[in-house]
């Protein structure tokens, strides 16, 4: 292992967000958070770690899963890869589910079939818990039920199965559900079931809120009936309804501890900041997917902010616990956004001095007075490339102590 100088690499960004619906709660509301007496848009921090997961995936080259249903996922795959019968594809499924020391549940009545019977069940089973591996584990796993092949053709169907019935060992099946990448390095796993299994997440996520108070506003939409209108006979629209948006300036805080990161990889530098420099482009560039058919909110942030601290981290939310007012003279709320955090972490880094912060800059499209950030560089490339320069530039062996 070797020593990272730069413990802490805290993302500070402000996005402008235009009339969008980026996160609903279970009532399709907007999510919204009342703070410093003003109601404000919310996006919670699962919101944008899966949109931060799904930016990865796609520029990594590897993907995780998170999934209950990994019965049915590695029957797909021996049905898919394999040729194997479905019925055996299906029960290999179950074997692995119920071996694993997570565990299984059975089919559940299939409450919401039209017209089913009372006692209609469907025929998928699922673990006992969301198992969160890497996306090549599900091939790995076909592999073992094809090494146990013959058991489960001569497997029987009791009618309560459990562990003791399964033909694939546990410990096999175990030690597939350990394995990890660099997704899960970065946001962890918990997985209390599996031996040896859980990770601690390297990436901290705030909820993002905006600067200034907003107001939700209700969209009535219809959709015209094109024979209708065609026609031109009757009234009406095929259809109607109505949804709720929001727009504004959204405070997004991210922080990546580079000592649990390089702990997760188990040591190497250059693999920590590979990974570091990956989470820091889909923090600043991934965007939830609601509504963007109808919405296309794809803007990119108008301020990115790196602080890299030895010490601990530090958010800038206070800095907009007084809801920013629009600017007077040219409108708009990014530039007054800019220059309160640029206020704010010029007297937070006078109160806690400057021991603990290594190194700090920022990019950004406003022209408002940003003193307070550090050097101003010209692209995230530039920024990204300095932070992890400063935080990874002495890394030297150290000895391990019991």
């Amino acid at each position: 292992m070797t020593t990272i100088p730069g413990r802490f690499l805290e993302i500070h960004v402000l996005q402008p967000i235009p009339f969008a619906s980026l996160n609903r709660d279970d009532t399709n509301a907007i999510k919204t958070v009342k703070w410093g007496g003003a109601e404000r848009t919310r996006v919670s921090s699962q919101c944008w770690k899966r949109a931060m997961r799904l930016h990865l995936q796609q520029h990594l080259g590897h993907s995780a899963l998170r999934t209950r249903r990994l019965p049915e996922r590695i029957a797909q795959h021996l049905k898919d890869e394999h040729h194997w019968p479905a019925e055996l594809a299906e029960r290999a499924g179950r074997h692995i589910a119920v071996a694993s020391s997570v565990g299984a549940e059975p089919p559940k009545k299939d409450k919401k079939a039209e017209n089913a019977e009372p006692d209609a069940v469907s025929n998928a089973w699922a673990t006992a818990a969301m198992v969160y591996i890497p996306a090549t584990a599900i091939a790995e796993l076909a592999e073992l039920a094809i090494e146990h092949r013959s058991a489960l053709e001569q497997a029987g169907e009791p009618a309560k199965f459990e562990r003791k019935h399964a033909v694939i060992p546990t410990s096999q099946v175990d030690e597939i559900l350990r394995q990890r990448n660099g997704i899960i390095n970065l946001f962890g796993r918990m997985l209390a079931q599996v031996e040896n299994a859980e990770v601690d997440g390297a990436v901290q996520v705030a909820h993002s809120f905006t600067t200034h108070a907003t107001d939700i506003e209700i969209d009535y939409f219809s959709a015209v009936d094109d024979v209708t209108s065609d026609w031109g006979d009757t009234t009406g629209s095929a259809h109607m309804g109505h949804a709720e948006h929001s727009a504004g300036v959204l405070y997004r805080n991210i922080v990546v501890d580079l000592h649990d990161l390089h702990r997760n990889l188990g040591g190497g530098v250059a693999a920590t900041r590979e990974l570091a420099d990956a989470v820091i482009r889909a923090a600043l560039l991934s965007l939830p997917h609601a509504k963007k058919n109808s919405t296309a909110p794809n803007t990119i942030p108008a301020l990115a902010h790196l602080a890299v601290r030895a010490d601990r981290p530090v958010s800038y939310a206070a800095a907009f616990e007084k809801p920013v007012a629009a600017d007077h003279a040219g409108g708009g709320h990014s530039d007054p956004s800019v220059q309160a955090l640029s206020t704010y972490a010029t007297a937070v880094n006078d109160l806690l001095g400057n021991s603990g912060l290594l190194h700090h800059a920022h990019a950004t499209l406003s022209t408002a007075d940003t003193s307070g950030l550090g050097e101003r560089v010209s692209s995230f490339d530039e920024l990204i490339d300095g932070a992890l320069n400063r935080a990874l530039e002495v890394a030297e062996p150290v000895k391990e102590t019991a």
